[in-house]
C-alpha cells in the first residue's frame, strides 16, 4: 500500500505577497459600493429653506423725530384717511413718513420696523419697534433740508407718537439717526371696508390690511354688475360713480406685492353710507 502523507500547511493566504498592496484598494472600493446608503447631516451644506420672511427690506438709514401726546394727531385725522386711528384697530403703533417715502399715499398701511442707532446716549439698546403708516410729514421748503426742513426731499425721515419713540431712545434725543426695514403687517381679522357717499358716488375706506398692508388697486362689484375699478381719491379711500344701491357689494383688492384677495357679498344688498364691513385677508 501506498502511504499517503497529509500535508498540514495552509495554502498562502489571497492577499500575500506583492499583489498585497494592488487588489486591497480595490476590493474596499467594491466592498462600499455595496453598502447600502446612509443618510447624513451636513450643517454646511444646503439644508431646507426657511419660511417665507416677514422682511420685505433691508435696513436702511434714516432719522425719527416725535409729536406730543397732546397733539391731536395722536388719535384722530391723518392723510391716510383713517380718522379715528384707535377704533381703526392703530392705536398708537403709527408714523408720518416724509415727502420721498410717502409716494402720494400709495403706501399709507404698510408696516415699518424702526431701531435708534449711532448714538450710544440716547439709543436704548436693544429695542426696535413696528408701526404702520398713517400720515403725511409735509415738507417745508423755508428751510433747507438739513436745517429745519426735515420731512423735505430727498430726506427720509418718521415722525413718531412720544409713546411709540420713548420705546427706542430717550426723549430728549429729539432729532434722531435711526435705522428701519419694511415688514408684513399682521392683522387680526379681515381687511375693512367703511362706505361713504352720497348717490351714486361711492367711496370706500381700506383698512386692517394684513401682508404688504398697503393697497394698489381695487375693483368692485355689484350683484347687478361686473367687476368696475376704483380710483384712489386720497390715502386709503377709493371711489367710483355707479350707482350701486340695493345691492350686495364684492371687492378684489391688490397690494404692491401683486398679492389679490377676492371677498365676495362682503356687504348685503341692504347696506347702508357710514357702515364698516369685514372681508378676507391676505395671508402673513
Amino acid at each position: 500500500m501506498f502511504s499517503h502523507k497529509k500535508d498540514n500547511k495552509m495554502p498562502p493566504p489571497l492577499l500575500q505577497g506583492p499583489i498585497h498592496t494592488l487588489l486591497k484598494p480595490l476590493l474596499l472600493l467594491l466592498l462600499l459600493l455595496t453598502l447600502p446608503p446612509t443618510t447624513t447631516s451636513h450643517t454646511s451644506s444646503t439644508t431646507t429653506p426657511p419660511p417665507l420672511s416677514t422682511y420685505l427690506s433691508q435696513w436702511q438709514p434714516a432719522r425719527a423725530t416725535y409729536y406730543a401726546a397732546s397733539d391731536p394727531r395722536d388719535t384722530v385725522g391723518g392723510a391716510c384717511g383713517y380718522g379715528d386711528l384707535v377704533k381703526a384697530g392703530y392705536g398708537m403703533a403709527t408714523v408720518a413718513l416724509s415727502e420721498s417715502m410717502f409716494e402720494r399715499g400709495q403706501i399709507c398701511g404698510a408696516c415699518f420696523e424702526i431701531k435708534c442707532v449711532d448714538d450710544l446716549r440716547w439709543c436704548i439698546p436693544g429695542t426696535s419697534i413696528i408701526v404702520s403708516v398713517t400720515n403725511f410729514c409735509a415738507p417745508n421748503y423755508g428751510f433747507p433740508s438739513d436745517a429745519g426742513g426735515k420731512c423735505n426731499t430727498p430726506n427720509k425721515h418718521f415722525v413718531l407718537p412720544i409713546e411709540s419713540f420713548e420705546k427706542i431712545a430717550i426723549w430728549k434725543a429729539a432729532n434722531m439717526p435711526v435705522q428701519y426695514r419694511r415688514i408684513k403687517c399682521r392683522k387680526e381679522g379681515g381687511i375693512r371696508f367703511t362706505i361713504s357717499g352720497s348717490g351714486i358716488f361711492l367711496s370706500v375706506l381700506i383698512s386692517n390690511v394684513a401682508g404688504a398692508g398697503d393697497v394698489t388697486s381695487v375693483r368692485i362689484k355689484g350683484s347687478r354688475t361686473g367687476w368696475l375699478d376704483m380710483g384712489r381719491n386720497w390715502g386709503q379711500n377709493w371711489h367710483v360713480n355707479a350707482n350701486l344701491q340695493n345691492q350686495a357689494l364684492s371687492f378684489e383688492v391688490t397690494s404692491s406685492d401683486k398679492m389679490t384677495v377676492l371677498s365676495y357679498t362682503v356687504a348685503p344688498k341692504d347696506w347702508r353710507f357710514g357702515q364698516t364691513f369685514e372681508g378676507k385677508q391676505f395671508e402673513t
